[in-house]
């Protein structure tokens, strides 16, 4: 039999290769698939292609549509692992079903496990063959992606150390309440604002939010200028650092650039590039910690209302109803005066159903915007997961809340909810409370327990109309329940500005 010309051997091998059906990157070997719900497997293909899944004892097909996409749908699965996949004749091996969380914010989801408090022991025990984590490569978009770069890591002491510390703590105790694989996508970009993880149509849709289009629009027509700067004060950093590197010294950090076209503060930017894409990966709820970059006068009471809208966009775009999304509040740091307000921003979002809080006001570093108490931080977000994601009613999964003031004569009686066993953390003194009249001027305050309630007073203040409770950007505080968990910081007077 004569041999096939050597252009028919290249065509054939072409046309296989175009031919293949192409998966995301999340649909790799290591994944973890949600359980308990149905779960959707996508990708693409040639144009009428049959795609054929089995899983599970589940087999599913599928036909790429004229566009090549294609997607199928999973029965709900059951916990277990690990298994292997099989589509249209190639194995994704080492999957596993059970619990999916996404971990997303700026640079304190983004702090690695091996800065974190006791992590050299902490690395040392993270052999955890059942959760595996998928590191989204960071990348700014102008327009919703349909995949991002990244792949499933088994949990080793090899793996661990750049795995987001707050997202690992989280879900290694969750791992083991629940006895079940762990997913854990983390999505981070440190030194972002909100409104880059924010898609456009939600920020165009409310015209509360115009504000984000208006001030980006004067960063763009800046640029030019800046960016002109920016070049000549890197000319004269090159030469200094060289002569820096010439005497044997450490040269000075290299000018940051101007925020511009491409940057990552680009309003919805982060969501086309590292959120969208995810959207049909089924997940069973958020993690987020982030707002440092919106705690200023400009925006840290906005950032109610754009952190609300994102909520429900994510919500909205992952198509599985109000899944839980759950957030840690911002620690204490010295800064600018604004981070109570944002603080109270973040507070007013658990109106939105199936959210939780983690408050750390407790827990933060005074001189370091990263604190590296992560374990704390993880283990108040499972404790909220546990009562939000998995409905265990048992668990006390707050410190005390604020719930209202009442006068009586010339004190302040506060009441709490979550006040089981109220208490000063290492039985000192009750800190952190200040009180003011009907001037608007606050003194600090006497408080003394009583019961579920806090009886606060001064003999500055004759008759007390308002109380407030750690309420500056690094509070002396130190109020807590009898799961010593911290009370959130609040003012019961309303604000005389609404930005």
């Amino acid at each position: 039999m004569p041999k096939s010309p050597n252009w028919l051997l290249v065509f054939a091998l072409a046309g296989s290769l175009h031919a293949a059906v192409k998966l995301p990157a999340l649909i790799s070997d290591h994944m973890v698939l949600q359980e308990g719900v149905p779960v959707r497997i996508w990708g693409s293909a040639d144009p009428g292609e049959s795609v054929r899944v089995e899983f599970q004892g589940q087999a599913v097909t599928a036909k790429a549509a004229d566009n090549g996409q294609w997607s199928l749908w999973l029965k709900p699965l059951s916990a277990a692992g690990p298994l292997e996949m099989n589509v249209n004749g190639t194995a994704i091996k080492d999957v596993l079903v059970g619990e999916v969380w996404l971990g997303s914010g700026q640079s304190n989801m983004e702090f690695a496990l091996n800065q974190a408090n006791n992590h050299e022991e902490e690395i040392a025990r993270a052999d955890y063959p059942l959760i595996h984590v998928f590191l989204v490569k960071r990348i700014v978009a102008d327009r919703p992606a349909e995949d991002v770069a990244g792949t499933w890591q088994v949990c080793t002491p090899e793996n661990a150390p750049r795995f987001s510390a707050v997202e690992y703590f989280f879900g290694r105790a969750l791992h083991n309440y629940l006895h079940v694989p762990m997913g854990l996508i983390e999505s981070y970009w440190g030194g972002t604002p909100v409104e880059s993880w924010t898609s456009a149509p939600a920020l165009k849709s409310d015209a509360a939010l115009q504000y984000v289009g208006e001030e980006w629009d004067k960063v763009l027509a800046a640029y030019p200028a800046a960016k002109a700067t920016y070049d000549q004060r890197v000319a004269t950093w090159e030469k200094t650092a060289a002569e820096a590197r010439a005497a044997g010294k450490t040269p000075p950090n290299r000018p940051g650039a101007p925020p511009g076209p491409g940057h990552p503060n680009t309003p919805a930017g982060l969501y086309n590039g590292m959120i969208a894409p995810l959207t049909p990966y089924i997940i069973r709820g958020v993690i987020w910690y982030q707002g440092e970059s919106n705690a200023n006068e400009a925006h840290a009471w906005r950032y109610r209302r754009i952190f609300a809208g994102m909520i429900q966009d994510w919500r909205k775009q992952w198509g599985e109803g109000d899944f839980p999304f759950l957030f840690v509040q911002l620690a204490n740091f010295r800064s600018n005066g604004w981070w109570p307000v944002l603080r109270e921003s973040q507070t007013e979002t658990l109106s939105l159903r199936n959210t939780g809080m983690a408050v750390s006001i407790d827990i933060g570093d005074g001189g370091n915007i990263h604190p590296k108490d992560k374990q704390d931080a993880g283990m108040r977000l499972a404790l909220v997961a546990r009562h939000v994601a998995y409905h265990d009613s048992a668990v006390e999964y707050s410190g005390p809340m604020f719930r209202q003031a009442t006068p009586e004569n010339s004190t302040l009686r506060v009441w709490f909810s979550h006040a089981d066993g109220l208490q000063a953390k290492g039985n000192a003194a009750l800190t952190g409370f200040t009180i003011a009249g009907a001037d608007g001027k606050f003194v600090p305050a006497d408080a003394r327990i009583e019961g579920a309630t806090i009886v606060v007073s001064s003999t500055e203040v004759a008759s007390p109309v308002a109380v407030r409770y750690a309420w500056a950007d690094d509070p002396v505080c130190n109020l807590i329940n009898q799961a010593g968990l911290p009370a959130g910081p609040f003012r019961s007077d309303e604000p005389a500005y609404a930005q």
